[in-house]
Order: structure tokens, then sequence, then C-alpha cells
């Protein structure tokens, strides 16, 4: 039976409290923009989200700039976690360190999922994790098909397996068309990171 909220909006309460999940996936670019925006509406509405970013150290990304000046209430119901060390990480140039830094984001992102410590919880850059073999396919397919019922993730990255696209509830494949790149445009603060 559908219901309005305080803005007259309908809705379904039997859905509206259920999470799913999501993945965004493919070539082109904003993969990672969209699932940043998602949490600033998830904080708007008072959620906890958790952002762990995998493959991403550093902290030249203007996201990271953005978050940590949120107000006060906004800023402690978010936590980011970067999983990576500064630099693109390939098939090529996996080190140790690279790794590590994985693991320990997901043995971070596990524990959360596992102990329903968030609403939402991004998994950025996932999906390049898991087809690189750093995070193992089995084990999270099984913390996602476990996770708590209300709890929506997201994750990210190109690459996406089957087996997640199967398991998800919304799945977004970002294609390029045209591209300033292909031009000699390079990266741009503001806009790329």
């Amino acid at each position: 039976m559908m219901k309005t909220d305080d803005n007259n909006k309908l809705y379904n309460p039997e859905f509206s409290k259920h999470g799913y999940i999501q993945v965004y996936t493919g070539d082109g670019k904003g993969k990672t923009t969209a699932s940043l925006g998602l949490a600033m509406r998830a904080l708007g509405r008072g959620w906890s989200v958790l952002i762990v970013m995998f493959t991403k150290g550093g902290n030249d990304y203007g996201e990271l700039i953005s978050f940590s000046q949120l107000c006060p209430g906004m800023k402690d119901k978010v936590k980011i976690v970067q999983a990576g060390l500064d630099r693109i990480v390939y098939s090529s140039n996996i080190s140790q360190n690279d790794k590590k830094q994985i693991q320990d984001g997901w043995e971070i992102a596990k524990n959360a999922i596992k102990n329903d410590q968030y609403q939402l919880i991004i998994l950025d850059e996932a999906n390049i994790a898991i087809d690189l073999g750093l995070i193992n396919l089995d084990e999270i397919l099984d913390v996602l098909k476990n996770k708590p019922e209300d709890m929506e993730i997201v994750l990210t990255g190109r690459n996406a397996k089957k087996e997640i696209i199967d398991i998800a509830h919304l799945v977004s494949e970002i294609k390029p068309i045209k591209h300033y790149w292909n031009i000699g445009i390079k990266a741009r603060k503001g806009i790329e990171f």
C-alpha cells in the first residue's frame, strides 16, 4: 500500500526500509562520482555511511576535502577508509603493499557489514580489486548475500564480475561515448580528482 511522506511524496513502506545491492560499472567516467552523490544524499537524510576507497590512497581528492569540511552533525555520520597506495594499480604493478592495503580495507568493510554498523556502505573500486584478485570473489559474494536486510551496499569500478551483477538489485553500466582525454586533456582538479 502506497503512503505519502512529510513532503507528500508517494512511497511504499514495505520497500523503503529494505537495503539493496547496487553496482556502478563500465568504462565511462562517473562511477565514483555517482556513488559519492548517493553518500551525500544519504547523509542529508541522517544515514550513517561508510566509504571504503580500494586502490586509492593519498589526499589529493576533492571529494575527501569536501567530506572533511562537512558540518559536525554530518561529519560524525561518515567514515572514509582509503585502502590503497597513492598510485594507480594494474595487474602488472601489484605489490605486497597494495595487497595489504586492500585486504585491510576489505576487513573493515566486511566487519562493518557483518556487525550492521552503517546504513550505506560504498565499496569504491571494489570491482577492480576483485578483478585483480585482491579481494576473493567467493568471499565477497558470501558477505553480500548475508548482509543485513536494511543495509544498502554499492560497488563501483570497471569489470564487475557476472556473479556480482547477478546478485545485485541495480546495475548501471557507464559507457563512454566521447571523452576529452582522447584529445589530450589531462585529469583536472575539481573535475577528475
